[in-house]
């Protein structure tokens, strides 16, 4: 079963950077999610108490803290999601840009977003908004608000915008970066407000009510492992898009 909810969130000494950006972001940085500075071990008590939740099997992902990020791994085919839901007064307004740090150690075997193999090594998750549309053909997946999700792949066309099973009316999935990058640290500066108007023709992008990241390996081999080290978002600056 693929994984399409809205509630869906790497760093390595030995490797070089991989720089993914459309531009050089100067905004203000408004929120940030920081997993670099935390002890080696279990995130299982850190992300409950930060206010995360594991959907699906992703305790089965053995979320961890290693080299300074939070590392998702499976051997099999496992599909889970972390989490975190913001309250209204936490709702994050006129986000323009996402920084994303992270990487990918294994990808699965078998992924191929452009012949219908939508699985991921790793991918992060923004909702919009609190209006919800429905998933579509598969009646179990509760309706969603708006989201946009960044991805890693292998076979994908960098920079393309894709289209999940579900959730088409209000999801779209970009492929960040491409190709073998193994053990890299990729930093993804993912713009959000004008690319929001675009995918769903909408006159205003709204608040960020939600982030959470996702590892899939389901219809694939040999299993995956990921890191996510840091997101930032950054404000739209006075008078801008």
């Amino acid at each position: 079963m693929q994984v399409y909810l809205y509630l869906f969130m790497l760093f390595s000494f030995v490797y070089p950077y991989v720089l993914h950006a459309e531009t050089t972001s100067s905004s203000s940085m408004i929120y940030k999610i920081d997993f670099s500075k935390q002890e080696p071990g279990s995130a299982l008590s850190w992300l409950k108490k930060n206010g995360f939740s594991l959907l699906l099997d992703a305790h089965r992902l053995n979320p961890r803290f290693e080299n300074h990020a939070i590392v998702l791994s499976t051997d099999g085919q496992v599909a889970g999601m972390i989490g975190k839901q913001f309250k209204p007064d936490e709702y994050l307004h006129q986000v323009k840009r996402v920084r994303i740090e992270w990487g990918v150690y294994q990808y699965p075997i078998g992924a191929d977003w452009e012949n219908d193999i939508k699985r991921v090594p790793i991918a992060v998750i923004l909702s919009f908004g609190t209006k919800k549309w429905k998933s579509g053909i598969f009646p179990g997946f509760k309706p969603s608000p708006y989201f946009l999700s960044p991805f890693i792949g292998y076979k994908e066309q960098e920079g393309k915008q894709y289209l999940g099973k579900y959730y088409r009316k209000g999801g779209r999935y970009y492929c960040v970066a491409s190709g073998d990058l193994t053990g890299q640290t990729i930093i993804t500066d993912f713009e959000v407000a004008e690319r929001f108007k675009k995918a769903f023709s909408e006159p205003a992008t709204p608040p960020i009510t939600s982030v959470a990241f996702q590892m899939n390996t389901e219809d694939t081999q040999g299993g995956a492992k990921a890191f996510l080290r840091k997101i930032e978002f950054f404000a739209a600056t006075p008078g801008g898009q």
